[in-house]
């Protein structure tokens, strides 16, 4: 572990504070055993943080195990026991777990690094996993040896060392560590990759860990070319956080995929491996489609929303105002939906039949205005809008995405599900224009007359 121990002394200074991620495995406690040895010569902190995710019976002996070790070498120990997981997926969660201590211990030590143990078998079966599953060009690169945050650097030793080496230097100076027999279960993706693929793998070239590092190491000199094309790129497609869809169609396909992965890369941060490519293609679908506008659901409670021209994306419980164009099938934020129809004998404030000589068309969806009013059918003189939401007894949250369609000149013409305006033609009147509106979750605050 010569090769390692040096890596770390070049990077490493005189008072630096550092969290080692340790669970107690061999590769963790390797990792603990060098930069112990390290301290003897550079008077480095070494706070040691261990996560009990109390999912197996031997996880309260292993947070033992590390903890007593600690102690007997003098490293400060922080060790927490995960309890309640929110619903879903428990790897994806425990994931976000785990950084979000880690960060929270960073914070409090003001460490200038994070140290974790991931070698070059990681990086195989991470770089492969990504392959087969789909992801960013620099996402396909897996893991870097360092890796600079906002407030610290991550640092991974190993990524040049198999785990066939950390074992035999753990025999060899007699390192404590303990085996987490979950990883032989095939039930886990990871597991999969790590006992079918690996061993052919290194068959074919016992080496083939530094073939995937040169890989990485290509795709990343490669990335930091593109992230300067991107980044113009992505300068002249965006628009107070919209990204112009007329402006991005000009470019080629590749940079059409890397700019929109780079607009969502800036919105989803840390969180942008939630997006697949199944999510990609279908929102390079949807910009690329004749519909002026639509909706697509995205990971996080997300919605991608197209309005025309531009693409925005928008969090589903606080959806922004909107204002679209009406075409023949028309989808709202909320979910909700217009669309044209040929004929229709049903009453009600979900359909409304116009004429189009007596409206300045096209017609428009939006979001409420302070100053809204609206000529109600069969009433005489202006009605609020606000009264009407008031009156229907609708939800002070729901009003403000609440669909009012309006003509070109923003003429109040319709309030899907309440009222609509003098402009509704009955049915033994003329009319060449028919709207029906499909409710989501308002539906059960509407009361038809």
């Amino acid at each position: 572990m010569k090769e390692e121990a040096t890596f770390l002394k070049k990077i490493l200074k005189p008072n630096d504070k550092l969290i080692i991620a340790c669970s107690g495995g061999p590769d963790s406690m390797c990792l603990l055993y060098i930069l112990l040895q390290i301290k003897k010569v550079i008077p480095i902190k070494i706070i040691c943080a261990h996560i009990n995710h109390k999912k197996r019976k031997e996880s309260d002996f292993e947070f033992k195990m590390v903890q007593d070790y600690c102690h007997r070498n003098q490293i400060l120990f922080e060790g927490i026991e995960f309890l309640n997981y929110p619903d879903g997926n428990f790897h994806f969660n425990s994931h976000q777990m785990r950084h979000d201590y880690f960060e929270k211990l960073i914070k409090k030590y003001q460490a200038n690094y994070l140290v974790t143990a991931h070698h070059g078998d990681d990086l195989i079966e991470t770089i492969l996993m990504r392959l087969t599953r789909g992801s960013s060009f620099k996402g396909y690169a897996g893991f870097s040896d360092i890796e600079v945050q906002k407030d610290y650097t991550v640092i991974r030793p190993f990524v040049t060392t198999t785990k066939k080496e950390i074992l035999k230097f753990n025999q060899e100076k007699n390192i404590p560590y303990c085996i987490d027999k979950s990883n032989e279960k095939d039930q886990y993706t990871r597991n999969r990759y790590r006992h079918q693929i690996l061993p052919f793998l290194k068959e074919e070239n016992k080496n083939v860990h530094l073939k995937f590092k040169e890989f990485h190491d290509k795709l990343c000199r490669i990335d930091e070319f593109l992230v300067k094309i991107i980044a113009n790129g992505l300068t002249e497609c965006l628009e107070n956080d919209n990204l112009l869809i007329v402006e991005w169609k000009k470019l080629e396909d590749f940079l059409q995929r890397e700019i929109l992965h780079q607009y969502l890369k800036n919105i989803y941060q840390n969180d942008i491996y939630l997006l697949t490519d199944v999510h990609i293609n279908n929102i390079i679908k949807l910009l690329k489609s004749e519909k002026s506008n639509g909706t697509i659901s995205l990971p996080k409670s997300k919605i991608g929303i197209k309005n025309y021209l531009s693409f925005k994306i928008v969090d589903r419980n606080n959806q922004n105002s909107y204002h679209i164009k009406l075409e023949e099938n028309t989808f709202l934020p909320n979910g909700s939906s217009f669309k044209k129809i040929k004929e229709s004998f049903k009453q009600g404030n979900d359909i409304i039949r116009l004429d189009s000589r007596e409206i300045n068309g096209p017609l428009y969806v939006r979001t409420r205005e302070i100053s809204d009013v609206i000529e109600v059918k069969n009433l005489k003189g202006h009605q609020k809008v606000k009264k009407i939401f008031i009156d229907k007894k609708i939800p002070p949250e729901m009003r403000n995405y609440w669909p009012i369609v309006t003509d070109n000149k923003n003429q109040i013409i319709w309030i899907p599900g309440l009222k609509k305006s003098k402009f509704d033609k009955n049915l033994n009147e003329k009319y060449d224009i028919i709207y029906k509106y499909d409710f989501s979750k308002e539906k059960k605050y509407v009361t038809e007359k």
